[in-house]
C-alpha cells in the first residue's frame, strides 16, 4: 500500500512558488498570490497557474515515489533529480498518476521540477511503507526572481530543468522564482507589486517582446512603464542588482513596425535609455543587457517559429545570461 504523504506536509519544501492553493483536492502552486488573482489580467492568471521554475525538495530512502495529480492534456514533463543528478524525465500529459522508481534505498536528496507548461495540482504522494521522509537541508542560496514572457517561461524546452532560468539557477546555485508568463509580460503594476513584496537578492527583467506583439505600449508609454515598474521594485529592493534585458533576436520583428509603430530595434534603444536614466538619478545597481548579446542572428536556425528558441537555443541563452549575471552574484 505504501505511506500516503499530503502535498502540504511540512517536510516537503516547495521552491519557486509565490503562493500555494491548499484545498481538500490537494496543493496547487501559483506564481502570483492566488487569493488576489482577480486583480490580475485573466490571461496572466492562466499562465501564473503553471508552475514554471517550481520544484519540490525533500530527503527520503524510498525506492519509489507515486504522485497522484489532476490530469491535464497539454502539459510538460517533470524532471527528477537525485543527489543533484538528473534521474529521470517523466511525461505528465493526460496522466493522473506518475511513478518514479529505481532510487537507491539510501537517504537521497530528491528534487522534482514541475512542468513549465500546464497546471499541476498534486493530490498526494506515496512512498514505501518502511521508508522515511525528512526535510531537505536549508541551503543559503541567493534568491533570484526573473520576469519575462514565453521566452522566459520556456514552454518549448524539452523539460522544466532545461529552461534557461532553470539552467542559470542550477549553474549558479540560485534559488529561482520564475515569473515568465507566456504572452503576458506587459509591465503590469500588479506584477511589480508582487515582485516588490518577495524576498530577493537579484532581479532580472526580460522586457519588450510581448509588448511588441500585442502593441500594448507605444513610444509614449513604453519607457514610462519601465521606469515606473523598476521604481516600484526599488520601494523594498533598494540596493540589490536589477538586470534589465532587451529582446533577443527575432527576424520578422527587428525592423517591421507593429500597430503602434514600434520595432524591436526601437525597443532595445528605449530599454537602454530607461536604464541610463535610472543610473543618472543615482541607481548604481541597475544594469542593462542587450538581448542581441544573449541570442542574435547567428542562432536564427534555433528559432523554429522565428520567435522562441528551441532546447539548444535556451542552453545558449543560459550560458550567455550566466556570464552577464556573474559579476552581480558576488554578494557580501
Amino acid at each position: 500500500m505504501g505511506q500516503s504523504i499530503s502535498p502540504d506536509d511540512a517536510r516537503l519544501k516547495w521552491k519557486g512558488t509565490v503562493s500555494k492553493e491548499v484545498t481538500d483536492d490537494g496543493v496547487m502552486p501559483w506564481r502570483i498570490p492566488y487569493t488576489q488573482k482577480d486583480l490580475f489580467a485573466w490571461q496572466l492568471v492562466e499562465r501564473a497557474a503553471m508552475p514554471a521554475g517550481v520544484c519540490l525538495e525533500f530527503v527520503s530512502n524510498t525506492p519509489y515515489l507515486e504522485i497522484f495529480c489532476d490530469p491535464v492534456a497539454d502539459r510538460s514533463p517533470i524532471d527528477v533529480f537525485c543527489n543533484g543528478v538528473l534521474h529521470s524525465t517523466i511525461e505528465t500529459a493526460n496522466l493522473d498518476f506518475l511513478l518514479l522508481e529505481n532510487f537507491d534505498p539510501t537517504n537521497n536528496a530528491l528534487q522534482i521540477w514541475l512542468p513549465q507548461h500546464g497546471e499541476f495540482r498534486i493530490k498526494k504522494f506515496v512512498i514505501d511503507d518502511e521508508s522515511i521522509l525528512t526535510k531537505s537541508e536549508n541551503q543559503q542560496n541567493r534568491k533570484w526572481i526573473t520576469y519575462g514572457s514565453s521566452i522566459t517561461q520556456c514552454r518549448d524546452a524539452d523539460s522544466p530543468s532545461q529552461t534557461w532560468p532553470a539552467l542559470v539557477a542550477r549553474k549558479n546555485n540560485l534559488d529561482l522564482t520564475c515569473m515568465g508568463y507566456g504572452g503576458q509580460c506587459h509591465l503590469d503594476p500588479m506584477v511589480a507589486l508582487t515582485i516588490r513584496d518577495l524576498p530577493s537578492d537579484i532581479i532580472s527583467l526580460c522586457l519588450g517582446i510581448n509588448i511588441y506583439g500585442a502593441s500594448s505600449l507605444n513610444e509614449r508609454t513604453f519607457q514610462p512603464g519601465i521606469l515606473g515598474f523598476v521604481q516600484i521594485l526599488r520601494e523594498k529592493h533598494m540596493d540589490i542588482p536589477i538586470i534589465v534585458m532587451s529582446p533577443i533576436y527575432s527576424p520578422d520583428r527587428e525592423e517591421n513596425p507593429n500597430e503602434v509603430g514600434m520595432t524591436l530595434q526601437m525597443m532595445r534603444s528605449e530599454i537602454k535609455n530607461s536604464v541610463d536614466i535610472l543610473k543618472s538619478l543615482g541607481d548604481v545597481n541597475i544594469h542593462y543587457i542587450d538581448g542581441l548579446a544573449v541570442f542574435d542572428k547567428q542562432y536564427e536556425t534555433l528559432l523554429p517559429d522565428k520567435l522562441h528558441p528551441n532546447n539548444e537555443g535556451y542552453s545558449i541563452m543560459a550560458n550567455n545570461i550566466s556570464n552577464f549575471l556573474a559579476p552581480h552574484l558576488c554578494f557580501e
